[in-house]
């Protein structure tokens, strides 16, 4: 058995508020997805550019309910 998998037996063994509690002390440990100095608004920008000026990039409301079979 590995580190982690022994590890998740033993939280495994925690009540629900503990567990609750580990998992969000975890997650803020990680660093944040975009590391973009902007916070990634220069590539929402490019993506926006790219919507407005070609209609091959981007797909109708409607298209998008009947991708997903509603």
């Amino acid at each position: 058995m590995n580190k982690i998998e022994a590890l998740k037996t033993e939280v495994l063994d925690l009540n629900d508020q503990e567990r609750a509690t580990l998992a969000s002390e975890l997650l803020y440990s990680l660093p944040a997805t975009l590391q973009d100095p902007d916070g990634g608004v220069a590539e929402a920008l490019r993506r926006d550019r790219e919507l407005s000026t070609s209609d091959s990039y981007g797909i109708t409301w409607d298209e998008l309910k009947d991708s997903v079979g509603r």
